[in-house]
């Protein structure tokens, strides 16, 4: 065989065509190990990413967030202030109707004492009727017997102003 048809270059070993099949099969699949580490990267670059903006938006969520309790917890704030100044006001009102109470519970009492002093005295007023009606009545007795003796006088001085009419059978009675 000559060199030409072995394949062999002058002043270089001969290469083997499994070594060479072999190579060829080392570089693919180096080749495919290297685009499937660049599809690898690619796809954790994009991943990444899409969770970078992820993480972003949260942020921005979180201190959107953050903002709303803050306003929330002044608006608590302000509703606790008005709670506690409703309570304030609501206890001086209650104070006040509790003395006001108290007021007109001792002006129901003197009012009830004075109602009871005016029974007494209505009473007291209807004795004293009861007698004035009595002494009226002895007093309206008594002014008819005068009026009866009065009468019996009028018709005892009419005969001593006209003598004629004592006698027994004068036309003059």
């Amino acid at each position: 065989m000559s060199e030409q048809n072995s394949g062999t270059v002058p002043g270089r070993p001969a290469v083997s065509a499994a070594r060479l099949s072999g190579l060829a099969v080392l570089v693919i699949v180096m080749a495919l190990a290297f685009a499937g580490m660049g599809l690898f990267m690619f796809n954790m670059g994009r991943d990444m990413s899409t969770m970078t903006r992820a993480v972003t938006q949260m942020g921005l969520d979180v201190s959107a967030m953050a903002d709303d309790m803050t306003f929330m917890s002044g608006r608590m704030a302000v509703m606790a202030d008005s709670m506690v100044e409703g309570q304030a006001g609501m206890s001086q009102d209650l104070t006040g109707v509790r003395s006001g109470m108290e007021l007109m519970a001792r002006d129901v009492r003197s009012m009830a004492e004075n109602m009871d002093d005016l029974a007494r005295n209505i009473r007291g007023m209807a004795g004293n009727i009861g007698t004035m009606n009595r002494s009226m009545s002895q007093m309206n007795q008594s002014m008819g017997q005068m009026t009866g003796t009065m009468g019996r006088m009028s018709v005892d001085i009419n005969k001593f102003t006209r003598p004629e009419s004592l006698a027994p059978m004068s036309p003059f009675r």
